[in-house]
């Protein structure tokens, strides 16, 4: 199932305003949010020692790990209004984090809000089938030992490594505290695009031979569809780099000096996966000027070709039309064998113009 974001109506003035600037951002399908046929949501409450691992079924089953002593990572997939209101009351979120949980084809953001730490960003996925980059809103909520991931997409994610590193005793995450796991789900998220570029890239590979074997509409037909699709990738990631460089600025008692680090390395992935995606829409445009050059090229040897025949029929359509005038005074057309001779110079005429055209290098 493919998650496509949407703009949100005019719910509010406030909110209607905000949309607007983010109105460039890639597919829309809808103006509001459509409430999931399922929720799934999944509690991983860990320790050092442990880690539990719960699939619940109301979202008020996950009141009790808000003062948890261990740490806390929710995980819910599918969004319903109703749900998240409960549970955003509950937890002391602010109403304008809940908002923007909610909303959908929102610009990638940091905000830090009462006793949490929110992100929205993009999660990447490539479809093999329509060769599309789709994309996910993902909400993250950093509290004091608890995290809250909010994804539309029950089926899919790029999550699997962090569940990975829970299921491992003693590993960094285990040890950790919930700004680590925080910066473990961003570091996921950065991480995906570059398997999306990657795929991209072999998508400009394959155009890019096409090019040079058939340079015809269909083949510029992929050439503008693979620019759409950087442009998509480009300008969902470009707020990213905002987004952890909000948590590097971030004063906030939430985040520890040991986990600093760890935010600037995927400051550094995020910042080189911009630089990439702005190489590879280079090569797309590239691909725009090579299709036009063999387009040329084409047609430069289709006029060359055209000139040469034109060129070689010329004298023998000359000689032709000189013979062919009706005056009675031309003594060459009482010449015996004439006709005969006549074709000859013609002949002669049209093998020397290729001898000559070949020794110049014309064709």
């Amino acid at each position: 199932m493919s998650i496509h974001p949407v703009l949100p109506g005019a719910m509010n003035p406030f909110r209607h305003r905000r949309q607007r600037n983010i109105s460039y951002n890639p597919v829309t399908s809808s103006a509001t949010r459509q409430e999931p046929n399922v929720v799934k949501i999944t509690v991983y409450d860990f320790n050092q020692a442990d880690c539990k691992i719960l699939q619940l079924e109301h979202i008020e089953d996950t009141f009790p790990y808000k003062d948890s002593s261990t740490v806390s990572w929710i995980n819910i997939d599918g969004l319903r209004r109703e749900d998240i209101k409960k549970l955003c009351d509950y937890f002391g979120v602010h109403f304008l984090l809940a908002d923007d949980i909610l909303s959908v084809g929102q610009r990638a953001k940091m905000d830090e809000i009462g006793d949490y730490l929110f992100a929205l960003l993009p999660m990447l996925y490539f479809n093999y089938q329509s060769h599309t980059v789709e994309q996910e809103q993902v909400s993250i909520l950093l509290g004091k030992n608890i995290v809250i991931s909010f994804q539309d997409d029950p089926e899919k994610d790029v999550f699997n490594s962090v569940r990975e590193k829970l299921n491992i005793h003693n590993s960094k995450l285990r040890n950790g505290s919930a700004d680590f796991l925080a910066y473990s789900l961003l570091d996921a998220i950065v991480d995906s695009y570059f398997h999306v570029v990657d795929k991209l890239a072999e998508r400009i590979e394959f155009v890019e031979d096409l090019v040079q074997r058939d340079a015809s509409k269909r083949t510029l037909g992929r050439i503008n569809f693979l620019r759409h699709e950087m442009l998509t990738f480009r300008r969902a990631i470009s707020p990213v780099r905002d987004v952890i460089n909000g948590f590097l600025k971030s004063d906030s008692e939430l985040l520890h000096d040991t986990v600093e680090k760890f935010f600037k390395d995927v400051f550094d992935h995020i910042i080189q996966a911009n630089d990439t995606a702005e190489n590879y829409r280079e090569m797309v445009l590239n691909l725009q000027e090579m299709y036009l050059t063999q387009v040329n090229l084409k047609m430069n040897e289709v006029m060359k070709v055209l000139a040469v025949v034109t060129t070689l029929i010329a004298p023998p359509t000359l000689i032709a039309g000189i013979y062919g005038m009706n005056f009675k005074n031309m003594p060459e057309l009482e010449t015996k064998n004439g006709y005969y001779v006549v074709l000859a110079i013609m002949v002669v005429i049209f093998v020397s113009m290729i001898a000559v055209f070949k020794k110049r290098g014309w064709f």
